[in-house]
């Protein structure tokens, strides 16, 4: 499950890097990095997402900021 939730962060952090390449220099790195092959940029969207509402449940169930005050 941890390894998991690192994926998941890390999925995240990616695509952040590379939506802020896309806003800042209008090169899309994502596009780039799938060759092109529109399977495999919405196979990566795709997982981001399911990556984002992951990371949103492991937040909510496990409460890893509840000690902290």
């Amino acid at each position: 499950m941890k390894m998991t939730c690192y994926f998941c962060v890390a999925n995240l952090v990616i695509l952040g890097i590379c939506g802020g390449v896309y806003a800042l220099s209008g090169f899309d790195l994502i596009s780039f990095l799938t060759f092109g092959s529109e399977v495999a940029y919405r196979s990566f969207f795709a997982i981001c997402g399911v990556s984002a509402l992951f990371t949103i449940y492991s937040l909510i169930a496990f409460k890893p900021f509840k000690g902290l005050k």
